[in-house]
């Protein structure tokens, strides 16, 4: 199998192209210094994992911007904070701020010139328009759980995308999954039978950040340190000069 074979790259975008971590550990530093916990950055991310997961679950049609504000609310609750209303909304309202990888940019615009690019993203549409403006490309199609009504890794989610492409030409077997979640991607993705691209964005580090650790038996085709790696393995196997 190889990277061109496929005609569509789908993307998550958080944890994959924005750099959702440090976004999220940003906007959650008020709240964490009114705490007076001395929280490591992963453990901060390790607690928002888990009422993330849990809020979507039980609340898969509220969109994201509120669910994030649900969210900053449960987790002042967890470490005894007295926060306003406005600070949760805030929260809620961050994602714009999030800032992109280094490298999602230009290897999106490399990559356009051999692939339709297409996002299928947990977060709402109006919070996703502040993102795109980040990744200065125009993605083919954009399907968001905003849109669907439920959120990764909700099988619904991928079922929507393939729908969709299905009508516009495309099968599985033309579609690569890319994205750094084994938990919200890779693991429903093996389920449905896609092939897959791990963005392992923590490869340096240790543990499961802002996802939920994954399932038993989440696995992938391919895998690279960043969205840079994976552009020049295309590069490599059209016979490019590298970047």
């Amino acid at each position: 199998m190889n990277l061109t074979d496929f005609r569509v790259l789908t993307f998550d975008c958080y944890g994959t192209l924005i750099d959702w971590e440090s976004g999220i550990h940003a906007n959650l530093r008020p709240l964490l210094a009114r705490s007076g916990l001395e929280l490591s950055r992963d453990q901060a991310l390790e607690a928002f994992a888990r009422h993330e997961s849990a809020q979507q679950a039980e609340t898969p049609g509220m969109i994201y911007s509120q669910l994030l504000a649900a969210v900053h609310r449960r987790l002042a609750r967890e470490w005894k904070v007295a926060a306003a209303e406005a600070d949760h909304t805030r929260f809620g309202a961050s994602v714009p701020d999030w800032p992109a990888f280094p490298d999602s940019a230009a290897s999106l615009q490399y990559l356009k010139r051999y692939y339709k690019l297409v996002i299928l993203s947990n977060v709402d549409r109006e919070s996703f328009k502040g993102s795109n403006r980040r990744l200065g490309v125009d993605f083919d199609a954009i399907y968001t759980a905003e849109d669907i009504g439920s959120y990764k890794p909700d099988l619904a989610n991928f079922r929507y995308m393939l729908d969709r492409l299905a009508k516009l030409g495309y099968g599985k077997a033309d579609i690569l999954h890319t994205a750094q979640s084994l938990f919200h991607d890779h693991a429903p993705a093996k389920c449905l039978g896609l092939a897959s691209a791990w963005i392992d964005r923590r490869h340096v580090g240790q543990g499961w950040g802002a996802t939920m650790p994954p399932p038993a038996g989440a696995s992938y085709e391919f895998r690279f340190p960043g969205m840079a790696a994976m552009a020049e393995a295309v590069r490599a196997e059209r016979g490019e000069r590298p970047a």
